[in-house]
């Protein structure tokens, strides 16, 4: 008989693990929705609508430059806990998932670069397949249950965090246009507000979301993709940290991360999911697959994943430098880098900064998307399904857990 479970102190991990588990679930019956639209005789009224003007920007506009500035908020604050105070605050937790997010950036990168090389236009998006979208790679976890040993949702969470930050490097290095110079001077004066009021201990929100708001404008208007305004603003909301209790309630970072994060999770990003995963396959042929776009995309996200990640998670393992996830199997560890291939949400993102003056390259980069996440999120769901964990203990996240 299982001894009853002893009663632990809420933790900001596990209410992220759930939440963002629950929005993976809804964001792929949103993406779903999307597609099924596109393809229906609301067509028309679907495509439509994404265009309709307000306020000098389109519907898809101010869902892509405008809401998902609070998803990639909640990716800085995200960043931040996780760094000063959470998984990342040691160089030794850092090690095993950011060489491994590193190596997963890169193999696909390079895959897609193969697939496309000579075509300056395909070129563009070799950035596409770089990132695992955290929501729905969760959302694949929290239909096998108990099944998965915590230690690999919290490795796949750092390892997705991080490779998020990279993406958010790369959108700012190479898919900013001219730059204009006054609304970023404006930008970084409201920055370092941020930074004055962070410095004087105000713990008040409303400063740091009046004042960023601000930042976000500036940046819009500055050729810099005004999403990043949300990471920079995050940087500048204050942790307080509380000896001995980690996830401090009182903490403007936390109380503002706890507040967004169901509206981002439930509701931004399965909006965000149904607005971009539209596609009209009218037009399309299954040779069309075989172009040079979609292929390298898809490879790159199902092959180059899975390969880089897998083998850097056994080669520092053999090398005596990082040990793997605890209570985890090698087949586990395999399963886990199948689903990192699920490169939704950031995917679309960075396709549609890098085809936005090519829309049939950037149809197809859709179609590229769709197949590698639908094809690693299946593979994943299956390995991890059949394969024997490293224990047959049902409750062995319960320590991985706590210690969140």
């Amino acid at each position: 008989m299982r001894p009853p479970l002893i009663a632990r102190p809420f933790s900001m991990m596990r209410a992220f693990l759930a939440t963002e588990a629950a929005g993976g679930i809804i964001l792929m019956a949103a993406a779903a929705a999307g597609m099924l639209v596109a393809n229906s005789a609301l067509a028309g009224s679907y495509f439509h609508a994404l265009h309709v003007e307000a306020g000098g920007l389109s519907i898809l506009h101010w869902i892509n430059d405008g809401l998902m500035a609070l998803f990639f908020l909640i990716v800085g604050l995200e960043i931040k806990r996780e760094v000063l105070d959470g998984q990342l605050s040691r160089w030794s937790d850092r090690l095993l998932p950011g060489v491994a997010a590193g190596a997963g950036v890169i193999l696909p990168a390079l895959i897609y670069i193969a697939v496309n090389r000579g075509d300056a236009t395909g070129l563009r998006g070799w950035a596409i397949p770089a990132a695992t979208d955290i929501a729905f790679a969760l959302g694949v976890l929290a239909l096998l249950g108990r099944r998965i040993p915590g230690s690999l949702k919290i490795f796949l969470t750092a390892v997705a965090i991080i490779d998020d930050l990279i993406a958010v490097l790369i959108i700012a290095l190479f898919y900013s246009t001219q730059l204009n110079m006054l609304p970023l001077v404006l930008a970084g004066g409201g920055l370092l507000c941020l930074a004055l009021c962070n410095r004087a201990g105000v713990s008040s929100l409303w400063p740091y979301l009046l004042i960023g708001g601000g930042v976000w404008f500036c940046v819009l208007q500055s050729g810099i993709h005004a999403t990043l305004a949300g990471v920079a603003v995050a940087l500048t909301v204050p942790l307080r940290k509380t000896p001995g209790a980690p996830d401090d309630a009182h903490s403007p970072l936390y109380r503002l991360e706890h507040g967004l994060h169901p509206w981002i999770a439930y509701a931004i990003v399965p909006l965000f999911g149904f607005a971009n995963a539209g596609v009209s396959l009218s037009g399309f042929t299954l040779p069309d697959l075989a172009a040079p776009v979609p292929l390298g995309i898809a490879l790159g996200l199902f092959a180059g994943k899975q390969l880089g990640i897998f083998s850097t998670i056994w080669l520092l393992s053999r090398l005596g430098w990082a040990e793997r996830p605890a209570h985890s199997s090698w087949p586990q560890v395999y399963g886990v880098a199948l689903l990192c291939g699920i490169g939704f949400t950031m995917s679309l993102f960075i396709s549609g900064l890098a085809f936005a003056a090519h829309p049939h390259e950037g149809d197809a980069a859709k179609l590229g998307i769709l197949l590698g996440s639908l094809v690693s999120a299946v593979a994943g769901f299956i390995v991890l399904r059949v394969v024997p964990g490293a224990n047959n203990r049902n409750d062995a996240d319960e320590g991985a857990y706590a210690s969140a």
